[in-house]
């Protein structure tokens, strides 16, 4: 246990639990390089796991606490403790909702599967303490939810020896963000959470949930993805993302479908006739960023990284202006970044704040920075955070205590 974070979180787990842990689990956030609110529409997404990770640190629960789940955390004082019988999405709130809505599903998932008889699962699971840091920063729009549901999972799918799949245990993250804290959030920061690979993006086909690995080709290219956190925060669980959501499926309704992935930009014309101005335009949003998706996919594979900087504009002024989830400071930040050299530059996450992003050519990102900088003094925001961000592999078990 070589990594100065391991021997840390091993020793801030044990001043709050009273003993080592057994393990360390860790688990990125996540870029959504295109696909904004499609997800939950059953259409394509095109995120990538980054070089930003959670770390849970896991051990059995001692003697005179079987049958209980123990969190705790390097963001807050607090211990939460809850009987396992006593898991239930209302039985939970704030950051611990989290990695014990986690908890909650496998429990549920490995009940259904005992019942079916399957091997792995087991109707008594034992009592556990978890440890949680993260170095993905909360409310960027970077999935640091993901990265903690996702870091828990794959901890408690080895604790409980489950043996449920990286697929599998996206939707168990899924599963705990939509029920156990209340944002009805799609499968893609979990996909990518689980499924990223390095230098490469995570293609999502949310319907048939299948999923291929696209190489981005960045350092072949000298090119450099570049995150602006406004430090606006935002919240999924309110209104703004369940409305928007509200509306696409109300849309496809409307229109006689299953959901948006079901229609095509040649049904633009007849929605228009059928819905409402608001409505129409959120659908729109959808269905064109369906078809943005499968492009970038064509031009990465065909040629390369440089060819995928309109995409990305335009996918920016989809969400401004038909979704209506940007923001000033987002929108500040992309327009510098385009007139400054970018490729191609949006926001990226669920919006309503958050982060945007800019694929930008490594020579020219100094430059760049300094220019949203003064950008951003200018207008009198609050001074972004700017970092690059690498493609990387997705959730793993980072080692023992004693390795």
């Amino acid at each position: 246990m070589s990594d100065p974070l391991f021997a840390e979180l091993a020793a801030e787990f044990e001043a709050r639990h009273g003993r080592p842990p057994l393990g360390f689990w860790s688990a990125p956030g996540r870029v959504n390089l295109i696909g904004e609110h499609t997800d939950y529409n059953r259409g394509f997404v095109l995120p990538f796991a980054i070089d930003r990770r959670a770390v849970v640190a896991l051990g059995p629960a001692a003697p005179d606490a079987q049958g209980v789940a123990r969190v705790s955390s390097t963001f807050s004082d607090e211990i939460v403790e809850i009987a396992l019988a006593d898991l239930a999405p209302a039985a939970l709130d704030g950051w611990s909702a989290y990695p014990l809505g986690v908890a909650w599903a496998l429990a549920e998932r490995a009940a259904a599967a005992s019942e079916t008889e399957v091997p792995a699962a087991t109707s008594t699971l034992p009592g556990f303490a978890l440890h949680i840091h993260s170095a993905v920063p909360i409310g960027a729009g970077l999935s640091s939810s993901a990265a903690i549901e996702c870091a828990t999972a794959v901890a408690l799918n080895e604790f409980w020896q489950l043996g449920l799949t990286p697929t599998e245990l996206a939707r168990i993250g899924q599963i705990a963000e939509n029920q156990a804290v209340g944002a009805p959030t799609g499968i893609m920061d979990q996909s990518a959470s689980m499924l990223g690979r390095t230098d490469a993006a995570v293609f999502l086909d949310c319907r048939s949930m299948s999923t291929e690995s696209v190489p981005l080709g960045l350092a072949a290219e000298d090119l450099e993805i570049l995150v602006i956190d406004t430090r606006v925060s935002h919240d999924h669980a309110t209104g703004g993302y369940a409305a928007r959501r509200a509306s696409c499926e109300f849309a496809a309704a409307t229109m006689g479908v299953g959901s948006l992935r079901d229609l095509t930009p040649a049904d633009l014309p007849r929605m228009q006739e059928r819905l409402d101005d608001e409505t129409f335009r959120r659908a729109r949003h959808v269905i064109t960023e369906n078809d943005r998706v499968e492009e970038t996919v064509r031009r990465l594979e065909s040629d390369g990284p440089r060819s995928i900087g309109d995409l990305l504009d335009a996918s920016h002024v989809s969400m401004r202006d038909d979704f209506e989830i940007s923001v000033p400071e987002l929108d500040l930040a992309v327009a510098t970044a385009q007139a400054n050299g970018a490729i191609g530059a949006r926001m990226t996450g669920g919006g309503f704040g958050g982060s945007a992003l800019a694929l930008v050519p490594r020579a020219q990102r100094p430059a760049l920075e300094a220019r949203i900088l003064e950008r951003f003094r200018e207008l009198s925001f609050r001074q972004p955070d700017l970092f690059v961000v690498h493609p990387s592999a997705g959730a793993t078990m980072k080692g023992h205590v004693d390795d």
